[in-house]
């Protein structure tokens, strides 16, 4: 089991680790990381782990069996053996986007409140495909109102229900396609706002900002169509 130090602070940027796994792929599992794993459209972490005598670039970060998060090296080298000690360090500016644009779909999902059929984040941009049989008639609207929200400086916070709450909840969940990962007896929430101030409270695994202020200003981009009731709504990050 990998501890995950990016739920405990999705700013850690340094980690320590030690080694204890090796796939046979080529991959590294540690006891803790620090490296978010590609799941919920946030690509998994890239960066590099250092240890005495050696070092290694780290290309991307998956989900193992079980809890076990296995960081895949960007090409063969020198391997760090079992039990080994580490330092880990992320590529915090790409990360950072990340976490900017994840937030920033969360706000989205409440600009337009449909059912949300599939989303993807980038380093640049993100976009979210939406149970949609028409265009928005107004996409500047859309941006404006978007934007309103991000100005808003929200708190971003998380906490936790058993899923026996969820059940008695379903519209908590916006996704239609992909479901809150069951089997340990509860689920993350994330939560944009505080109290009766809340802009949007949903399941979620992803790393987030700590505050919607910390996004900057988003573009609404193409609006594509994407089968007969689907659109894809597309969402670009600006320079802070």
């Amino acid at each position: 089991m990998t501890r995950m130090l990016f739920h405990e602070d999705a700013y850690l940027r340094d980690a320590g680790g030690k080694v204890t796994g090796l796939t046979e792929e080529g991959g590294i599992i540690l006891d803790a990381t620090n490296f978010y794993p590609n799941s919920g459209g946030q690509p998994g972490d890239s960066g590099k782990l250092i240890w005495n005598g050696g070092e290694i670039e780290i290309a991307t970060a998956i989900k193992g069996q079980g809890d076990d998060i296995i960081l895949v090296p960007a090409e063969p080298a020198a391997m760090p053996a079992i039990g080994t000690r580490i330092e880990q360090k992320i590529d915090w500016d790409r990360r950072f986007k990340h976490m900017r644009v994840h937030t920033a779909l969360h706000l989205l999902s409440v600009v337009i409140p449909l059912p949300v059929t599939g989303g993807a984040i980038g380093s640049e941009k993100g976009r979210l495909d939406f149970d949609m049989p028409d265009a928005p008639e107004d996409k500047d609207a859309l941006d404006d109102t978007l934007n309103r929200l991000i100005a808003c400086n929200f708190a971003v916070s998380e906490e936790w229900i058993t899923e026996a709450e969820l059940d008695a909840q379903p519209d908590l969940v916006k996704t239609m396609s992909v479901q809150p990962p069951r089997g340990t007896g509860s689920i993350r929430l994330v939560r944009i706002g505080v109290g009766e101030n809340t802009a949007d409270l949903q399941p979620c695994g992803g790393t987030h900002v700590s505050n919607t202020s910390e996004i900057g200003r988003v573009r609404i981009g193409k609006i594509e169509k994407k089968g007969r009731q689907n659109r894809r709504v597309n969402l670009h990050l600006g320079v802070l």
